[in-house]
């Protein structure tokens, strides 16, 4: 028995958005947090490699999490006929997720400019403002995700 079978008030055919809805999200958390440390780590230190590989985890990772994510999210909420619903969490969760979404692209493009900009000057001793900008979003990102997730968990009025 799944552990999604133990939640009594969804039915069997809930369990796979739900379950992508799930995932997404963590892998989505955890993307942005990989993202956020190389992102600090870079502009301490002023790394190309640790640059590249905040803005790799933002590309590679927290883009495609973020999609399965809201597309899982959108189907759950068709499957249950929740798309006009007036319910705060729900509302939340789809503005904050589109909201977010311009968040993400920008802190994606910060961190691919700044990537970029330092490896045309091959000395990236002193990292751009777009390294710490992308850092910043990013961690903003994670905590009105945070607060998201409690949402979705604790599904206040």
């Amino acid at each position: 028995m799944s552990l999604l079978a133990l939640a009594p008030a969804s039915p069997d055919d809930w369990n796979l958005p739900f379950f992508l809805h799930v995932l997404g999200a963590f892998a989505l958390i955890g993307a942005l947090v990989m993202a956020a440390s190389y992102l600090f780590a870079a502009r301490r230190d002023g790394s190309l490699e640790l640059m590249r590989a905040g803005y790799r985890s933002l590309l590679l990772g927290a883009l495609p999490a973020f999609l399965v994510t809201r597309l899982a999210a959108q189907w759950i909420a068709s499957k249950e006929g929740l798309l006009d619903s007036d319910q705060a969490w729900i509302t939340i969760g789809f503005v904050s997720t589109d909201i977010g979404l311009l968040v993400l692209i920008g802190a994606t493009v910060a961190a691919g400019l700044a990537v970029r900009r330092a490896g045309r000057a091959e000395a990236a001793g002193a990292p751009g403002g777009g390294v710490a900008l992308a850092a910043w979003l990013v961690s903003a990102l994670i905590v009105v995700y945070a607060v998201v997730i409690w949402l979705m968990a604790t599904k206040p009025a």
